[in-house]
């Protein structure tokens, strides 16, 4: 099987909607053991973890938040305990990102986008490491955004810490890289998904006539993305940035 990720064991933060739920069903699919998490209600984490379970997967689902280092070490300990070590961790939770002029932010929502973008990967990574250097193999895969090389505007909050994740996975490839673990970034397009719901059809039309490919993503296709970085095959892929965006951002 080509990208085959049996025996490893993947924790996906955020992983009960939209891509993070995508990237845990394609990483199950490929053979590993995955750690679905969630933070909040309860009821649709259990449907989507019953939809993974459905799909042949295997799996645990953990509850607990991303940016408290507490409950990170908890839950490490918890797929420690019952999947095994993790080897492959993707830190993709994030809140609302509501477009702003930047006089309309205060510091207190530019902190939140740093705490979900750069201090949930540290601490999650910090509790991965012990294992992956022990074992000398191991997968981060930060999931950042097309906002940061577009650089698009009333959106300063969000696309100031996507460029601090993305400069904090260069960092972390040289660094961890005689370890054998490789760090890289996915950095989807706009692909719609239940956060989109209520987007204004406009804004959806316009953005879509701007993708060169001409139609929209699916979340499958940042699952794909994760599947080869994952893999056996992506073990000399460090330090990157892939775009899953049709061509968004080729020019």
């Amino acid at each position: 099987m080509a990208f085959s990720l049996k025996g490893r064991v993947a924790w996906v933060t955020g992983s009960t909607t939209g891509l993070g739920k995508a990237m845990a069903l394609e990483l199950g699919k490929a053979g590993a053991k995955v750690a679905i998490n969630y933070n909040n209600n309860q009821a649709r984490a259990e449907a989507s973890f019953a939809e993974f379970k459905r799909a042949g997967c295997s799996g645990i689902l953990v509850r607990g938040n991303a940016i408290d280092v507490e409950q990170v070490n908890a839950m490490y300990a918890q797929i420690s305990r019952e999947l095994g070590p993790v080897d492959i961790l993707i830190p993709n939770a994030t809140p609302e990102q509501p477009q702003k002029p930047i006089e309309e932010y205060d510091w207190a929502f530019y902190q939140s986008m740093l705490d979900f973008f750069v201090k949930s990967p540290y601490l999650l990574t910090r509790a991965c490491l012990p294992h992956m250097k022990k074992q000398k193999w191991g997968r981060i895969i930060n999931i950042g955004s097309e906002v940061f090389i577009r650089g698009v505007g009333n959106f300063s909050a969000y696309v100031a810490a996507k460029g601090a994740q993305a400069g904090w996975t260069r960092s972390m490839a040289n660094e961890l890289a005689p370890f054998g673990i490789t760090v890289n970034l996915i950095a989807p397009g706009w692909i719609p998904v239940e956060r989109h719901e209520n987007d204004p059809q406009e804004q959806k039309d316009a953005y879509l006539k701007l993708i060169p490919v001409g139609h929209w993503g699916k979340p499958a296709d940042v699952g794909a993305a994760a599947v080869y970085l994952a893999s056996e095959e992506a073990g000399f892929v460090t330090g990157q940035s892939l775009a899953v965006n049709g061509g968004m951002t080729v020019s």
